[in-house]
C-alpha cells in the first residue's frame, strides 16, 4: 500500500529567495574575480545571453557585472577565445561553459529543422558559393562576415535583413559546422568547429536520452522549482514532450510543490526531492539595490517574473515611441527580494556621464532618503564600470 505524501507548499518569499539564490543575485556582488570565478558564474546561471544594444552596458557584460562588480568588459570574450566557453543559440545567441558542449550539440539538429522550416536555403548563395565560403575559412582561419563581398540581400520582410553570405554563415553556425572563434567590437568571427571546440568535448559521445536528462536536471537545478514548461524554456534545447517524458521517468527523484504567487494564488511545480534541505539553508538576500539588465536571466521569463514578484515588465524597444508605457530601454530595480522600481538611464560616453531620464517606483514603495541613497550608490558603481564620472538627473 502506498501513501500519498502531502504536497509541499513554498511561501512566496521563500520562492523568490530561492530563485534569486540560484541565479546568483542573493549575495553582494563583491570579491576577487579571476577566470575560474567568472566561469563559475556562467556555469551557475547556465548561460549568458548576448545582445548588441549598449545603452549603459551590453546585456552580457551587465548580467555578469550584476553578480560580481569586479567584472570588466571583454572578460567573457576571453573565456571564448581561451576555449573555456562556447557560443551558440539558446533563446538567442549565448555563451555557455565548454563542458556543456557534449550535451548541447543536439541543438544543432533542432536548429536545422527550424531553419529548414523557415526556408532559409532560398536566401543562401548557391552550393558552389557556400562551399567557397567554407573553403576560405578552412584555408584562412577565422573570418567575419566583413571578409565576404556583400551582394544584394533578400527582399524578405520578416526577421533581420542580411546578405546571402550571412545567411550561409549563420546557417552553418546554427547547425554546428562553424563555431564562434571570438568577437571583435561585437562582430562574430567564424571558424570550423573542429578548430574551436577542444577534441575532448568535440569527440565525446553522449546518448540523446542522457542529453535530455542533463538538460532537465540542470534546468531544474538552476530554477530551484518549475513546471514542465519552465524546465523546457530554460534552455530551449528540448521539446516540451521530451521534458514530459523525462518527468514521468524520474518521478522518484522529483516532488510536487505548490508555489505561492505574489498575488496569493498557488501554481503547481516540480522540484528535486531535497528541496526542503535547500530551503532550510537559505539566507535572506543582500539588501543592496541593483539595477538589472532587461535580458538578465531573472527577468527573461516574464511570466515567472510576474508570478513570483508581481512585477509586470516588458521590453519596449520594438514598441512605437507613442505607445510605450515606460521607455525604449528601461532597467528593473531589485532591492533584496523585491522589484521596487524601474529606471531609464543612458550613458553619454563622450561626456563621461550617466543621464537618468526617468524613474518609476512600484506602487507601495516608499521613496525614502535611504532608498534614494542606495540608488545613487548603484548608479555610481555602474559609472565606474562603464567609465562615467557623473550622474545627471537623479
Amino acid at each position: 500500500m502506498t501513501v500519498d505524501m502531502p504536497t509541499l507548499t513554498i511561501s512566496n518569499r521563500m520562492a523568490r529567495r530561492l530563485w534569486l539564490e540560484r541565479q546568483g543575485l542573493a549575495n553582494a556582488p563583491t570579491g576577487v574575480l579571476d577566470r575560474v570565478g567568472l566561469l563559475g558564474i556562467v556555469n551557475g546561471i547556465g548561460f549568458v545571453q548576448l545582445d548588441t544594444i549598449r545603452i549603459l552596458a551590453r546585456a552580457h557584460d551587465h548580467i555578469l557585472w550584476s553578480r560580481n562588480q569586479n567584472y570588466r568588459e571583454n572578460m567573457l570574450d576571453d573565456l571564448v577565445k581561451g576555449r573555456d566557453a562556447f557560443e551558440h543559440f539558446t533563446h538567442d545567441a549565448s555563451v555557455l561553459p565548454m563542458e556543456f558542449y557534449p550535451y548541447w550539440n543536439r541543438q544543432f539538429d533542432r536548429m536545422r529543422a527550424q531553419i529548414e522550416k523557415r526556408k532559409w536555403r532560398e536566401y543562401m548563395p548557391s552550393k558552389k558559393e557556400c562551399d567557397q565560403i567554407l573553403n576560405r575559412i578552412a584555408d584562412e582561419g577565422s573570418l567575419s562576415t566583413k571578409a565576404f563581398e556583400a551582394k544584394k540581400g533578400t527582399d524578405r520582410k520578416e526577421g533581420w535583413a542580411r546578405p546571402p553570405h550571412k545567411f550561409a554563415l549563420d546557417y552553418y553556425w546554427y547547425t554546428g559546422i562553424l563555431a564562434t572563434c571570438h568577437r571583435h567590437n561585437f562582430i562574430k568571427h567564424y571558424n570550423l568547429t573542429e578548430n574551436v571546440i577542444p577534441p575532448r568535448y568535440l569527440k565525446k559521445t553522449v546518448s540523446d536520452d542522457k542529453k535530455i536528462n542533463w538538460l532537465c536536471v540542470n534546468a531544474l537545478s538552476r530554477l530551484g522549482f518549475g513546471s514542465e514548461g519552465d524546465i523546457q524554456r530554460f534552455w530551449d534545447a528540448a521539446h516540451l514532450n521530451e521534458v514530459k517524458d523525462w518527468t514521468q521517468k524520474n518521478r522518484k527523484t522529483l516532488i510536487d510543490v505548490d508555489i505561492q504567487m505574489a498575488d496569493g494564488r498557488v501554481y503547481k511545480a516540480l522540484a528535486s526531492s531535497d528541496l526542503e534541505g535547500q530551503l532550510s539553508a537559505l539566507k535572506a538576500p543582500t539588501s543592496r539595490l541593483r539595477i538589472l539588465n532587461p535580458f538578465d536571466p531573472v527577468i527573461r521569463d516574464r511570466a515567472r517574473l510576474q508570478r513570483l514578484f508581481g512585477f509586470d515588465y516588458r521590453i519596449e524597444i520594438f514598441v512605437p515611441a507613442a505607445k510605450r508605457q515606460y521607455g525604449y530601454y528601461v532597467y528593473p530595480i531589485l532591492e533584496g527580494d523585491r522589484f521596487v522600481g524601474r529606471i531609464e538611464a543612458r550613458a553619454d560616453r563622450k561626456a563621461g556621464a550617466i543621464n537618468v531620464e526617468n524613474l518609476w517606483w512600484e506602487p507601495g514603495v516608499k521613496v525614502t532618503k535611504a532608498r534614494l541613497n542606495k540608488l545613487s550608490a548603484e548608479l555610481e558603481r555602474m559609472g565606474r564600470f562603464i567609465g562615467a564620472r557623473d550622474i545627471v538627473g537623479l
